[in-house]
């Protein structure tokens, strides 16, 4: 039996959770807040200030599983809705998503010698994981870790690089900023891990850096959403290709290598952005987004709606664990442009069913989306195979690939 926690329950720990309950593995979830349908808190959800509540909704059968400790995430959520930005300030804040972390562990920690008889593992994700696997260690039992992004040390040498190719996005990348405090917890979560859980490829290959041995590393890419039907496809012949980035604005992301190809490409495409900047001084990213429509945030739904209204989705990340957006668009029938460092290799096949492109070459994107601009019929086929590919692989096939996993493990 297995014990799992998160603090938020993000669509891959909902199936995750769900996966662990339908193999009959599942001893307790672990999370801040969680809604039911029906519930007192899911009717409050249905407010508008309020939304955030329904991201956390579970299937009413694993209510019986589920054990909440909210205080700290509503502490952030209701600091961030007043503007208090001390409160919430990365790392520092009383209210951070790190302190929100912290809080799940060590509540987790505090009831783990209770459970001990019951259970043989703690599933724990990056961060949250410290004092859990600390003392599940003293008690003998398996330490199961969910790396969502790619190691540390990668990330700070491959957007180190980036920082010195374009100096002047330097300060979206905030991960490069990570204490020393943040970056030793991370350490020790994975020299305490019996076995590493990761979402692409290309995560499990940053861990090749670890200087140190490892419990074994497997890879078990997330679902896709739901697909609804099929998709008629706009003629694109006589008007602009509709290109969408939605995620956060950081040259992590690779946007800066974006703007730099859409501009040279001109009239011939219109580029629209959905998401939040890393922060308001940087210039060049200002300069950027007046050029082009610009949506800061969009409810879940109307992201989805967005998609089906673009022909191809831009995620020309530089470092990510997976990149939902990759799925949700493909389940939209919005073919992917996305690179060799997120889950695009794991799910796309090149020139199918969506385009792989070099992590960091302006030149590799704007040849790409030359492409098609001039053999515009490519899209409706990809998009059409990405929608195959998305039914072929619904969030049960992960949740139960991970189930099995772990009954291994």
């Amino acid at each position: 039996m297995v014990i799992i926690s998160h603090p938020t329950g993000n669509a891959n720990v909902r199936a995750a959770v769900a996966g662990l309950a339908d193999a009959d593995l599942l001893s307790g979830f672990y999370t801040a807040i969680a809604s039911f349908p029906g519930s007192t808190l899911d009717r409050l959800g249905g407010i508008k200030s309020l939304s955030e509540i329904r991201r956390r909704r579970f299937e009413s059968r694993l209510q019986p599983f589920v054990k909440t400790w909210p205080w700290w995430e509503l502490g952030r959520l209701l600091s961030a809705k007043a503007g208090l930005a001390g409160l919430t300030r990365n790392e520092t804040g009383i209210f951070s998503v790190d302190a929100v972390y912290h809080s799940i562990d060590r509540r987790l920690t505090s009831q783990l010698t209770g459970m001990a008889e019951k259970v043989n593992a703690v599933y724990a994700y990056e961060d949250g994981a410290m004092y859990t696997f600390r003392e599940a260690k003293r008690l003998g039992l398996k330490c199961l870790y969910d790396l969502p992004i790619g190691y540390w040390r990668t990330s700070q040498r491959l957007l180190g690089l980036e920082r010195e190719r374009w100096p002047e996005w330097g300060n979206t990348m905030r991960g490069l900023t990570s204490s020393e405090t943040k970056l030793s917890r991370k350490e020790e979560e994975l020299k305490l891990a019996d076995r590493i859980f990761v979402a692409s490829s290309f995560t499990g290959k940053t861990l090749k850096d670890y200087p140190g041995r490892l419990g074994p590393v497997e890879v078990i890419p997330y679902g896709f959403p739901a697909v609804n039907g099929s998709r008629e496809y706009e003629k694109i012949s006589g008007r602009p290709l509709r290109l969408l980035f939605v995620g956060g604005l950081s040259q992590r992301k690779g946007i800066a290598d974006m703007f730099a190809a859409v501009d040279k490409l001109g009239d011939a495409v219109s580029l629209t952005v959905v998401g939040r900047k890393a922060t308001e001084d940087c210039a060049p990213l200002n300069a950027a987004l007046a050029k082009h429509k610009w949506i800061p945030s969009l409810p879940h739904a109307e992201i989805l709606k967005t998609m089906r209204a673009h022909d191809v989705l831009l995620f020309p990340s530089l470092f990510e664990g997976f990149g939902l957006v990759i799925t949700e668009a493909m389940s939209q029938g919005t073919p992917v442009i996305t690179t060799d460092r997120t889950a695009g290799p794991d799910l796309i096949t090149n020139g199918e069913n969506g385009w792989l492109i070099e992590a960091g070459s302006t030149e590799s994107l704007y040849n790409t989306i030359t492409g098609l601009v001039h053999a515009p019929d490519q899209i409706a086929k990809a998009g059409l195979a990405a929608m195959e590919k998305a039914r072929s692989r619904p969030w049960e096939v992960y949740g139960k690939e991970l189930a099995t996993a772990i009954l291994k493990a």
